[in-house]
């Protein structure tokens, strides 16, 4: 009598753990759906603003993804496009959100009398801000912009906050910023 009450009972282990293997399988399948849908890549290309037209020819498309979604989710919009958003478009007065494509970080905001915000699109040699990805990585992590007088540092941008970034976070916000269309510089506005 002992043999069928050790059998049903392995059963019923080895039936618990099938089971138990099922639920996994499944909630691995589910959190597989959720992590793909929350991808930083699609999402990223999700979050272009209307009206930005990318360039991808040459350029790493996961990269650009990604540098999207670091850089449109990161507030470099609000310094860097002036003003943020299109007439019409400001989230903050209760209007549907609609970012200023036509002037979309290409500088001009003002920080008291003596700082403005750079213009990051592209130069005519395709570089943001016309600044290589090795001098734009160095500017994020030590706030030394190449271009300006040794010793300076940066002042306003959240340089040290964008320093802990990965490699791979700032490669794509170059990547990115490499593939948005180069703007008129918005730093020294006409009368």
């Amino acid at each position: 009598m002992k043999k069928p009450f050790r059998t049903k009972r392995r059963a019923g282990i080895a039936l618990a753990l099938m089971a138990t293997a099922a639920v996994s399988v499944a909630a691995a399948g589910g959190v597989r759906d959720f992590l793909n849908s929350e991808n930083p890549v699609k999402r990223g290309y999700a979050i272009v603003p209307p009206g930005v037209v990318l360039n991808l020819a040459g350029k790493n498309r996961e990269l650009v993804g990604l540098g999207s979604y670091v850089v449109n989710t990161s507030g470099c919009v609000d310094c860097h496009s002036h003003p943020t958003y299109s007439p019409g478009g400001d989230p903050f007065l209760g209007e549907p959100e609609r970012l200023n494509a036509e002037e979309y970080l290409s500088g001009g905001r003002q920080f008291g009398p003596e700082i403005t915000s750079a213009n990051i699109t592209p130069d005519n040699t395709g570089k943001p801000a016309g600044l290589t990805r090795r001098e734009f990585i160095q500017m994020m992590r030590t706030g030394h912009n190449p271009k300006d007088p040794p010793g300076s540092i940066v002042q306003v941008m959240p340089w040290p906050v964008y320093g802990k970034k990965t490699e791979l976070e700032l490669t794509a916000m170059y990547e990115y910023l490499r593939a948005i269309p180069s703007l008129p510089d918005n730093t020294h506005p006409g009368p």
